[in-house]
């Protein structure tokens, strides 16, 4: 009889919104779901996030979800850029939003003592994307409070000790652009170890590992079982990867979309990554370094197309073809591969119809990837997965442009469902249902020389992608 539980609920912590999902690793299907906005508390010291409103709201949600449904462990997914501050245990601190500019303050001291991008491969973010720059800030700004602090704890493990009282740090938050980890040695930075935190960070562990099982007051709150077992969690653009690590083999490139498209080259090369042009590195759940990059597709997108996107018919896109209709990069400066970039159109978008500009803004889009793919060194079949799936020219479009195979992920592959998979443990394989092929739906002739003209006009040479 299997021992692998079934119905998992995950405590997700996006950066807009907070959820409660139990999903069915059986079915591949969620069963539960309860949604609250993450809202910022903008108050002193800082900007930080409503951490007792979510723990009201996650031991609500698991008494209402256990009163109807099976539930056999618990696992955690959160974004990054993100971590909690304990005295014995209780925060220190608040959990500061990422968002805050203010550590920029000490940008300029920062920069003497952040590890050299060849050692951490991240890239020097704005605010407190760098997490590193977070506690650097934090350290300086606030030095009696800071020398209370007992443990450093990355957000997914944050919440994983509320409900064990286990202390526990987990690679693929301590990996993601922190300047707090060496992805190729698996160890914390010249940085952090300069600075003490490397002795301050809990014990490290697997995304895979049962820490522990609810503690008896959860039980007594949430109608749990006293013997569920806790999963460490991961962080939330790795849970979108894991499902493909456990289904695919290397080499082969993850698109995840959203705000931001994310490129995954699983199996690449770090050593060609530009910090300039967004590259880095993150660290996935086997604790392996997997080049990036990354743009604001879907923001760019909103844009371009005044958020009201019309799906193009076929006429649309030879229009933009044969009249060489463009949009320039970047139109959200300082990230993607042309982070100098002023965004512009060729032509007023106001004059076209809608159907025109989105295919235009997809075209953009599509060439946008394969620049930022080419960053990351991609190799391999190409998996689109989240909104971006469902922009067929998009997708057409990015197939012919770098000549590999592209494939919508048709299973459920996000955040949630790849939190609960971590109870599959490393060898686990998923059952998710078959790819969607792509092509036969725009006639894309005269694609080649409109990018060649995009490349030379816009943006400068692009480095070929490996075949």
């Amino acid at each position: 009889m299997s021992t692998t539980p079934r119905f998992v609920a995950v405590l997700d912590v996006g950066k807009t919104n907070v959820k409660l999902v139990v999903h069915d690793l059986e079915s591949g299907g969620d069963v539960f779901v309860r949604t609250r906005p993450n809202a910022v508390v903008d108050a002193p010291p800082y900007p930080h996030y409503d951490v007792e409103g979510m723990w009201a709201f996650f031991l609500d949600t698991l008494k209402e979800a256990t009163a109807s449904q099976q539930i056999d462990a618990l696992s955690f997914t959160t974004h990054g850029a993100t971590f909690a501050l304990l005295a014995g245990d209780q925060l220190a601190m608040p959990i500061l939003d990422y968002e805050f500019h203010g550590p920029d303050a000490l940008d300029g001291a920062y920069a003497t003592v952040r590890p050299p991008f060849s050692e951490s491969f991240t890239p020097r973010l704005p605010g407190g994307l760098n997490a590193g720059a977070q506690l650097y800030w934090q350290s300086r700004t606030f030095p009696d409070v800071f020398a209370k602090v007992t443990a450093i704890v990355p957000y997914p493990q944050y919440w994983a000790f509320r409900f064990t009282g286990v202390l526990a740090s987990e690679p693929t938050s301590l990996g993601v652009h922190t300047d707090l980890w060496v992805p190729e040695k698996r160890s914390y930075s010249s940085f952090a170890t300069t600075e003490g935190w490397d002795g301050l960070f809990a014990p490290l562990r697997s995304a895979f590992d049962k820490l522990s099982t609810v503690t008896a007051d959860i039980a007594a709150r949430t109608g749990l079982s006293s013997d569920t077992p806790v999963y460490c969690g991961i962080h939330d653009s790795n849970a979108s990867l894991l499902p493909h690590l456990l289904s695919r083999k290397p080499p082969f490139t993850v698109l995840s979309t959203g705000t931001w498209a994310i490129i995954f080259a699983v199996g690449g090369d770090a050593s060609a990554l530009d910090a300039a042009r967004d590259g880095l590195c993150n660290i996935d759940a086997f604790g392996h370094a997997v080049p990036s990059s990354r743009f604001m597709g879907g923001r760019e997108f909103d844009l371009l197309t005044d958020g009201h996107a019309k799906r193009p018919a076929p006429e649309d896109v030879r229009v933009v073809l044969d009249e060489g209709i463009m949009v320039r990069p970047t139109f959200v400066p300082g990230c993607g591969p042309f982070p100098e970039g002023k965004g512009s159109w060729g032509v007023d978008p106001a004059s076209l119809s809608g159907g025109v500009r989105t295919a235009a803004a997809s075209l953009y889009l599509a060439l946008v990837a394969r620049a930022a793919m080419a960053v990351a060194g991609a190799a391999g079949p190409i998996v689109v997965e989240g909104p971006f799936g469902r922009d067929t020219l998009f997708a057409e479009a990015l197939q012919q442009l770098t000549g590999r195979s592209v494939l919508i992920a048709a299973g459920a592959t996000g955040t949630s469902t790849g939190a609960a998979m971590l109870a599959l443990g490393p060898h686990g394989r998923p059952n998710l249902a078959p790819d969607q092929q792509v092509g036969g739906i725009y006639d894309l002739a005269g694609l080649k020389d409109y990018a060649d003209c995009w490349a030379s006009r816009s943006c400068g040479p692009i480095r070929p992608l490996s075949p």
